[in-house]
């Protein structure tokens, strides 16, 4: 049985025409009847599994959203991008090109993923960042005192940012958040010598990137 159907309710995005979606039956938090975001074609959603888009998010090209993920709010998934397990695509967030988001992984806020990156597992990529490849993020997991995942990434503007857990932020802030919520315990240094790490790691980036 399919889950869903399009609509007559259609409109033009960067010259593809887009149909509403509506559920044909209900699954997950997703009620028969409901409608959802605009997609192309029926193949940008998988007709056998959770995976929706809501709101007036948007799925076109050759790209896929599938398993349990969901792509919602102003998001948008083109090219030959892939959406997929848990994985969430919200705000104003842009997923394009042969990029791939998968497992736990969260874009939001008015980050951009393309080209050929790979977000995966827990990582959460937030603000204004620009994934353009593997080399644009990275994460850590098992640190703190809540042993999260912490992701690091490149902002728009060149600098770093930081997500984890209820913290976003620059570098620097979390620098400072660091040693305002853990002093000089065991978990500050664990998470000042990681920053240490990341800005290396970026900046070496920077360096041998071209004019």
């Amino acid at each position: 049985m399919l889950k869903f159907e399009l609509t007559s309710d259609t409109k033009m995005y960067c010259g593809k025409k887009l149909f509403r979606i509506k559920a044909l039956i209900s699954f997950k938090n997703v009620k028969g009847g409901d409608l959802g975001g605009y997609i192309e074609k029926e193949e940008n959603i998988s007709q056998h599994s959770n995976a929706w888009v809501y709101d007036n998010a948007v799925v076109y090209g050759n790209a896929v959203v599938y398993g349990d993920a969901r792509v919602y709010g102003n998001a948008r998934v083109s090219g030959n991008a892939r959406v997929y397990g848990n994985a969430r695509v919200s705000g104003d967030a842009r997923v394009s090109g042969d990029a791939w988001v998968s497992g736990d992984a969260v874009v939001s806020g008015d980050a951009w993923v393309s080209g050929n990156a790979w977000v995966s597992g827990n990582a959460m990529v937030y603000g204004d960042a620009v994934v353009y490849g593997n080399a644009d993020y990275t994460t850590i997991h098992g640190f703190g005192s809540m042993h999260r995942t912490t992701t690091f990434f490149r902002q728009k503007d060149g600098s770093i940012g930081v997500k984890c857990g209820c913290f976003f932020g620059t570098l620097e802030q979390f620098r400072e958040k660091v040693k305002e919520t853990h002093r000089n315990s065991k978990f500050a240094k664990e998470y000042l010598t990681a920053a240490d790490l990341m800005e290396l790691h970026f900046l070496r980036r920077n360096r041998i990137a071209p004019n």
